[in-house]
């Protein structure tokens, strides 16, 4: 990417809202333009990347039928519960409800970060059973190995009288 920063009608665009909706949300602090804010009439705000990506989850969240307002509490949860970038974050949408999956946990954010579920991976379910089977098969085989050895020697017996 050669472009450093986004103007606000260029941030618009892209996330696909109105300069209107992107102008209240910077006044109203959901999101602030990181690169250069507006310092009063006539300045002009710059958006960086991350902003453009938040931006873009702010309107996936309210076309999915989230509040404003439940949109402004998933956002300080994020910006102060996530360490990567947003964009690494997955969320759930559910009705009304927002979910944040952290790790093996499903957390409510608009519920002031109360934990739902704890998430099952199933990697790690097919990791134990694959060892368990490798070591039942392991085990049977040798009981059958034992067990062609017996049957083997009770032959040669029976043979010999």
């Amino acid at each position: 990417m050669t472009q450093n920063s986004f103007s606000g009608a260029q941030a618009a665009q892209i996330a696909g809202i109105t300069y209107r909706q992107l102008d209240y949300w910077a006044r109203t602090n959901l999101i602030r333009p990181s690169a250069v804010d507006a310092k009063g009439s006539g300045s002009r705000r710059s958006y960086v990347y991350r902003d453009l990506l938040e931006l873009k989850v702010i309107k996936n969240l309210l076309d999915a039928g989230i509040k404003l307002e439940s949109v402004r509490d998933v956002f300080t949860y994020l910006r102060s519960h996530v360490d990567t970038e947003i964009a690494a974050a997955h969320i759930v949408i559910s009705g009304k409800a927002v979910v944040l999956c952290q790790g093996d946990q499903l957390v409510d954010v608009v519920r002031n970060g109360q934990g739902v579920l704890n998430v099952l991976p199933l990697a790690a379910v097919k990791s134990d059973v694959d060892a368990m089977i490798l070591s039942i098969g392991t085990t049977s085989n040798k009981t059958a190995s034992k067990t062609t050895s017996t049957v083997v020697d009770a032959i040669k017996i029976v043979a010999t009288q």
